[in-house]
């Protein structure tokens, strides 16, 4: 049996990390209150199914004198053989059907216990029509039926289903409650390990129990475990690469960039992770300015920096890109594709103007002011509005520019453009990495400075948007299709 099951808690007082949770269920079992449907929501392996079976054996076990029954009970519970706990993974059950026969046999009474449990674990894999079939009896249940959802992904479970069960947020666990377990079962196990690898394997676990323990079963055959077994087993840390990526931003130095972004893709790393752990680092440093009464404006750009990457990976087919970008922004230079373009553009100025002509050229025609005023114009919302129409005409692909016809400047802040649509087909269209990127660098010629483009609904303004004109449909084709 792996350490994971073997050490699984049996009761709520051998639950660690989530006291939160474990003393409202207590209570509500001890006072008789309990509810007929609970909702466990957090990441993996923070204990919602392990907490749910503790759940289950006091729910089935209620009022009950300590004797062969109980402890029958208690042993089908742990075993998973008890005919009165229905335990359904959503996953593989996702179906409509599957809960209809659930709701046909939930009319039945409980065979050995006096109530009956349903365990539903990723619960947010339930397909809509299942999610529906569900929502009545969740509602109003037979008086001996409790169901107990587990999710790792709440935003996916509706709001209807929500609203009808009592919601338990599960947190990460500590680094320290980690370090605590492992110690635990390393020594009943007469596992040999370093105090310091053990606190390497609970920071790669970031909060899971699962994961923690599940890396210490791997290196258990060794005769001691130290940090160089542990590095070896997952590679280079998050922390190796944070460390030199903050350093890097601290002094703008953009030369290493392209080589840091390589070794962290080829270590592996989820690439999210990396930007996650700045954003927790960037947080605190502006929570403590905050408390020193600090300017925190560049920590809120960089912050803004980062929440749009997050985005951005999801959907780009060069995730590596996105966090290189990321990097060059957050030290606040221009992406490093530019400068190598300027050397070439001015080979070729040089070469076409004859050498007998240029200082005179230089000395007759003076560098036009006019030109000069654009280079460093400032980004405000009257001179991004000045410029809106020669950005709309240039936008590509067509289809883009059409949906951008739809949309308004409403506010520039920081280095963000905050564009305003009345529709969310013409907002996500535009939201597309194609067509962002596009327009930012369209912006970014004219004000000469990494710019964001941000897209919203006007409902999400605070201030009504002044409604833009109408798309001719006649025009929108032409834009799409070309002329006919």
């Amino acid at each position: 049996m792996t350490l994971y099951l073997k050490y699984r808690p049996q009761t709520f007082a051998d639950v660690v990390g989530q006291d939160h949770i474990v003393t409202v269920l207590e209570q509500a079992v001890i006072r008789n209150q309990v509810a007929h449907a609970f909702l466990f929501c957090g990441t993996r392996g923070t204990g919602k199914t392990s907490i749910a079976r503790i759940l289950a054996k006091s729910i089935l076990t209620q009022g009950m004198e300590e004797g062969p029954v109980k402890e029958q009970i208690l042993k089908g519970v742990e075993e998973g053989s008890l005919v009165d706990l229905i335990e359904i993974d959503a996953a593989s059950n996702t179906g409509v059907d599957n809960i209809r026969d659930l709701i046909e046999k939930i009319q039945f009474s409980p065979v050995v216990a006096k109530a009956k449990v349903y365990i539903i674990d990723e619960v947010h894999m339930l397909s809509k029509g299942a999610f529906n079939a569900l929502l009545k009896t969740l509602e109003e249940p037979p008086e001996y039926a409790y169901f107990i959802l587990a999710t790792t992904e709440l935003t996916k479970v509706p709001e209807t289903v929500q609203s009808r069960c009592q919601r338990f947020p599960f947190r990460r666990v500590r680094e320290e409650d980690l370090i605590r377990r492992l110690q635990f079962i390393a020594d009943t196990e007469k596992i040999t390990v370093d105090r310091s690898a053990l606190r390497l394997i609970a920071r790669h676990a970031t909060g899971s129990f699962r994961d923690a323990i599940s890396l210490l079963d791997q290196l258990r055959s060794l005769e001691k475990i130290d940090v160089k077994d542990v590095q070896e087993r997952i590679g280079e840390s998050n922390e190796v690469f944070i460390e030199e990526i903050m350093t890097a931003i601290e002094t703008h130095d953009a030369s290493g960039v392209p080589a840091l972004v390589e070794r962290i893709e080829d270590a592996g790393l989820p690439l999210d992770q990396i930007i996650r752990s700045l954003l927790s680092i960037v947080r605190e440093r502006m929570h403590e300015s905050i408390e020193k009464k600090e300017p925190i404006d560049e920590l809120v750009r960089m912050l803004s920096i980062m929440l749009d990457s997050l985005k951005d990976l999801r959907i780009s087919p060069v995730p590596g890109l996105v966090l290189e970008t990321t990097l060059y922004f957050l030290m606040g230079i221009e992406a490093a594709a530019a400068p190598a373009s300027r050397p070439a553009t001015a080979k070729k100025a040089k070469k076409e103007v004859p050498e007998e002509k240029t200082a005179a050229a230089i000395e007759e025609k003076p560098v036009s002011t006019k030109k000069a005023a654009i280079e460093v114009e400032q980004l405000t919302l009257e001179t991004v509005e000045k410029h809106w129409s020669d950005i709309v005409k240039n936008a590509m692909p067509p289809a883009v520019r059409m949906s951008l016809k739809n949309g308004a400047v409403r506010e520039v802040k920081g280095d963000r453009v905050i564009v305003a649509f009345s529709s969310i087909f013409h907002r996500d269209k535009v939201a597309t990495l194609e067509g962002s990127r596009t327009i930012e660098g369209l912006l970014q010629d004219i004000f000469k400075r990494p710019i964001r483009i941000e897209c919203v609904l006007e409902e999400a303004m605070e201030t009504p948007v002044t409604e833009s004109p109408k798309t001719d449909l006649v025009e929108a084709a032409e834009e799409v299709f070309g002329t006919l």
